[in-house]
């Protein structure tokens, strides 16, 4: 079994080579948005880069180069990890230039790594190693005999601004670790989601949570969350007692945040009962800055895209997405999401969706919802995306977390907006940025200077990451990886299909 196992790891991480590197031959050097007047009707925004071909930033490892990861000596050939790959791929040839920020990264990832690997029978990483049924043993001999068993390996949090490669590094990471490691790689947002779904399921239970976690860490000793962001009330309450008891039972965190830990859910509601499990990261984790500047994400060479600036452009929103459903007569859909919740689709066919903005971001929905439409459609059209201001930051924060998740997901989006990503989120500030606001003059009214002006930490600091990620989206890197993810994922629910036939 762990023969078979392995192979398939190989062959798998072959495949993705020859998949997925894009060699970078020069760097852009510049960006800019450019807006195109055509046939006097609408815009569209992209990118000038010269004479470079980025790999999409996901999939792409760092290209920074170090005095000790220039190569790989022969008395380290059969070592594994994620600094080693990368080693690899500069001894071959197939990665050049980039930045020594992510290359430190690399090193604390891979000293996780080799750390895991030298302790993988005391952390009970080997799904394979006890039965499943020794495990639910265990943990209802725990119910009787409380006792902890903390993991003699401290888990660790990534944290840095927007587009610097966090979850390029831990996918990286992640993809290194043997197939028979009890593992899983989710988003923030999807993690509370099913603890949210099991808390319901197990409604009456003396310490539901405790029953939750224990769930959790028995399917996956070592969690990878992707953007770790607090927001939510009901999440921060209950975080502190469910990473309490998930570190309990030996879990692994390898976390990736724009925060870092200090300023998780600063200035949230009852931010007092938080606090502890931020003590409780620090204590379980290693915290580690990611300190550069570029935003890979913008590295890209857009030129087109789906992303269209102007009004009454709703006629030309239905055209492409006519065109991308082709001969599939579109109409009203109903897709099941969590807990048995359903969301009406305006418009669906052929893994296409419609909505105008107000359906999907001014209604009482949230990330349940958005991940429940993405795992039955790969595309959405979304028509008029507003400005956002104080008048309609409700929906500014469900924009920014529909955006997360259709990013997690590979998601297409096709969209009619009233301004560049940037300008659409120029009246949203942090408190510090409106503190470095020019003050008012007698020339400047109070209702001039405050006119739909936005103060808001949290959504402040997101801004950035959506920007980012809608920037990202409509580059040829992401459209053209998008097409490749769901080809692929229709061909093997094809071939699951002919084999339930023939059984």
């Amino acid at each position: 079994m762990r023969r078979t196992v392995q192979s398939l790891r190989q062959f798998r991480a072959a495949f993705r080579h020859n998949r997925g590197d894009i060699i970078c031959i020069g760097l852009a050097k510049r960006q800019s948005f450019l807006l195109e007047r055509n046939r006097g009707a609408f815009y569209k925004f992209s990118y000038n880069a010269d004479i470079c071909r980025y790999g999409h930033n996901s999939y792409r490892t760092s290209r920074a180069l170090s005095t000790d990861a220039a190569k790989v000596t022969n008395g380290e050939s059969n070592r594994e990890g994620p600094l080693v790959e990368y080693e690899r791929r500069i001894a071959a040839g197939e990665l050049m230039d980039g930045d020594a920020c992510q290359v430190g990264t690399l090193r604390e990832l891979q000293r996780l790594y080799d750390q895991l690997v030298d302790s993988a029978d005391a952390c009970r990483l080997d799904r394979y190693a006890a039965s499943k049924k020794a495990e639910r043993s265990r943990w209802l001999w725990s119910r009787f005999m409380p006792q902890s068993s903390y993991s003699p390996v401290k888990g660790l949090y990534l944290y840095g601004g927007v587009g610097t490669g966090k979850t390029m590094l831990m996918d990286l990471f992640f993809d290194q670790l043997p197939c028979n490691w009890r593992k899983k790689r989710i988003h923030f947002h999807d993690l509370m989601l099913n603890v949210h779904s099991r808390l319901q399921k197990h409604k009456g239970v003396a310490d539901p949570l405790e029953v939750v976690a224990g769930e959790i860490s028995d399917e996956s000793i070592l969690l990878c969350l992707d953007e770790f962001m607090v927001t939510d009330v009901a999440d921060a309450l209950i975080l502190n007692r469910l990473f309490g008891h998930l570190f309990s039972n030996g879990a692994i965190l390898v976390a990736t945040s724009n925060r870092a830990p200090d300023n998780l859910y600063a200035g949230g509601l009852q931010r007092d009962l938080f606090l502890p499990f931020i003590s409780t990261l620090k204590e379980r984790c290693v915290a580690h800055e990611i300190g550069s500047s570029v935003d890979y994400r913008k590295m890209t060479s857009a030129e087109q895209g789906f992303y269209y600036i102007g009004k009454d452009l709703s006629d030309l929103l239905m055209q492409k997405f006519q065109e991308l459903v082709g001969e599939h007569r579109a109409g009203p859909e109903e897709v099941e999401v969590v807990m048995g919740r359903t969301l009406q689709v305006p418009l669906g066919a052929n893994g296409c969706a419609y909505f105008p903005f107000g359906e999907l971001c001014d209604k009482p929905l949230g990330a349940a919802d958005y991940f429940g439409l993405c795992k039955n459609f790969h595309t959405l059209a979304l028509d008029g995306v507003p400005v956002f201001g104080l008048h309609n930051r409700t929906a500014a924060y469900r924009f920014v977390t529909l955006v997360d998740v259709m990013y997690d997901n590979k998601a297409r989006l096709l969209c009619t907006a009233e301004g560049t990503p940037l300008e659409l989120f120029e009246s949203i500030v942090t408190i510090s940025e409106a503190q470095q606001m020019a003050p008012r003059t007698s020339s400047r009214s109070r209702r001039t200077d405050d006119f739909d002006l936005c103060v808001d930490n949290e959504l402040g600091f997101a801004k950035d990451r959506t920007i980012s990620r809608l920037t990202e989206m409509n580059s040829r890197e992401y459209l053209e990886h998008h097409v490749a993810v769901f080809t692929e994922k229709q061909l093997l629910q094809n071939d699951g299909y002919k084999e339930s036939l023939q059984a």
